[in-house]
């Protein structure tokens, strides 16, 4: 209860004035992670909620940490933009409410199959949903089944890009694999599929670059190895200024890894750490041995620690100037 207090003083701080928020605008944009853990970062946050100067809002892989379609840190969304079909992205489970559990165990007591959380807040909130490969047929199809509108999934492929309000979103290539659970099919088809240790398959998934308003480019790894697109596409091509890159290992890049791919491929200006896949934080401080720390000390650029609830603002070169 104190840690949560001394988080709000902070806040409330910071709102009233400083020097960070002394260089806050209106052309600035808003960067909010919606973790397990409020002020922390914890082993399943991949939420992030991205605010345009002109007010589109878009949720990047909500996950598991995003308490459902109620969850009262969302608010208005616009857009969601889904990397993979993995249930620690889409939301195979969620937590009941923002808080729940603990950092290092989260509890996710709230079953979301054959839905999705992702489905869940696309019904909720008439988003638009943006995906590559198959994946929108996927989204569709759950949409028209649940009575809501298939044409709210939109296909973005690798080349290709779709403008929503000030927002420009484009996908780029990741390496991972894109399984669909049959958790998600259910019926007597996903049962089938559960017992004879097969999943569905929707093509491979994506990273993306977003272009907002203010002409800040951002890139969103997705779960990505090391790709030559992260400097021949990622950097040359759209010129990503603010990154968010995965440094979780095994399953994605590692610290190491995602250290070069920000200090030798992209070379952006700031980088956001993301799906680090342990308890990173204890009262908002970077814990000693863990990857994070490791990645804080490999890159060469400032790196922000998504603490969730804490709201960073960036400029059109991918400095943070508020809430760092």
């Amino acid at each position: 209860m104190m840690r949560k207090f001394a988080f709000f003083l902070a806040m409330l701080a910071a709102a009233i004035g400083g020097t960070e928020v002394a260089n806050a605008d209106s052309t600035n944009v808003k960067v909010t992670p919606l973790g397990g853990q409020e002020g922390e970062f914890c082993r399943l946050d991949r939420a992030l909620l991205f605010e345009d100067p002109d007010g589109t809002r878009l949720l990047y892989d909500p996950g598991m940490t995003v308490a459902g379609p109620g969850d009262p840190r969302l608010g208005k969304i616009d857009v969601v933009l889904i990397s993979h079909m993995h249930g620690d992205h889409v939301g195979s489970r969620h937590n009941a409410e923002p808080n729940a559990g603990s950092c290092a165990k989260p509890d996710l007591s709230v079953a979301a199959v054959p839905n999705t959380n992702v489905v869940n807040i696309l019904l909720e909130k008439n988003a638009k949903i943006v995906t590559g490969s198959e994946m929108p047929l996927f989204f569709g199809g759950k949409l028209k089944a649940l009575g809501g509108d298939p044409k709210n999934s939109l296909l973005v492929r690798f080349g290709g890009s779709k403008k929503i309000g000030g927002v420009e979103i484009a996908t780029v290539p990741a390496v991972h694999s894109n399984g669909v659970s049959p958790s998600f099919i259910g019926g007597e088809l996903g049962e089938a599929m559960a017992a004879a240790g097969i999943g569905g398959h929707v093509g491979p998934p994506t990273g993306f670059v977003i272009r907002f308003s203010n002409d800040l480019a951002v890139y969103l790894s997705g779960d990505t190895g090391i790709t030559a697109e992260q400097e021949l596409v990622v950097r040359n091509f759209y010129n990503a200024k603010l990154a968010v890159i995965n440094i979780g290992d095994t399953f994605t890049t590692g610290p190491t890894e995602a250290a070069y791919v920000i200090n030798e491929l992209v070379k952006p200006n700031s980088v956001i750490a993301s799906h680090a896949n342990e308890e990173a934080t204890r009262d908002g401080k970077v814990l000693p041995g863990t990857r994070t720390e490791a990645f804080q000390k490999a890159v060469k650029v400032p790196v922000h620690i998504p603490l969730s609830g804490a709201v960073m603002e960036f400029d059109s070169s991918g400095i943070c100037v508020a809430g760092c």
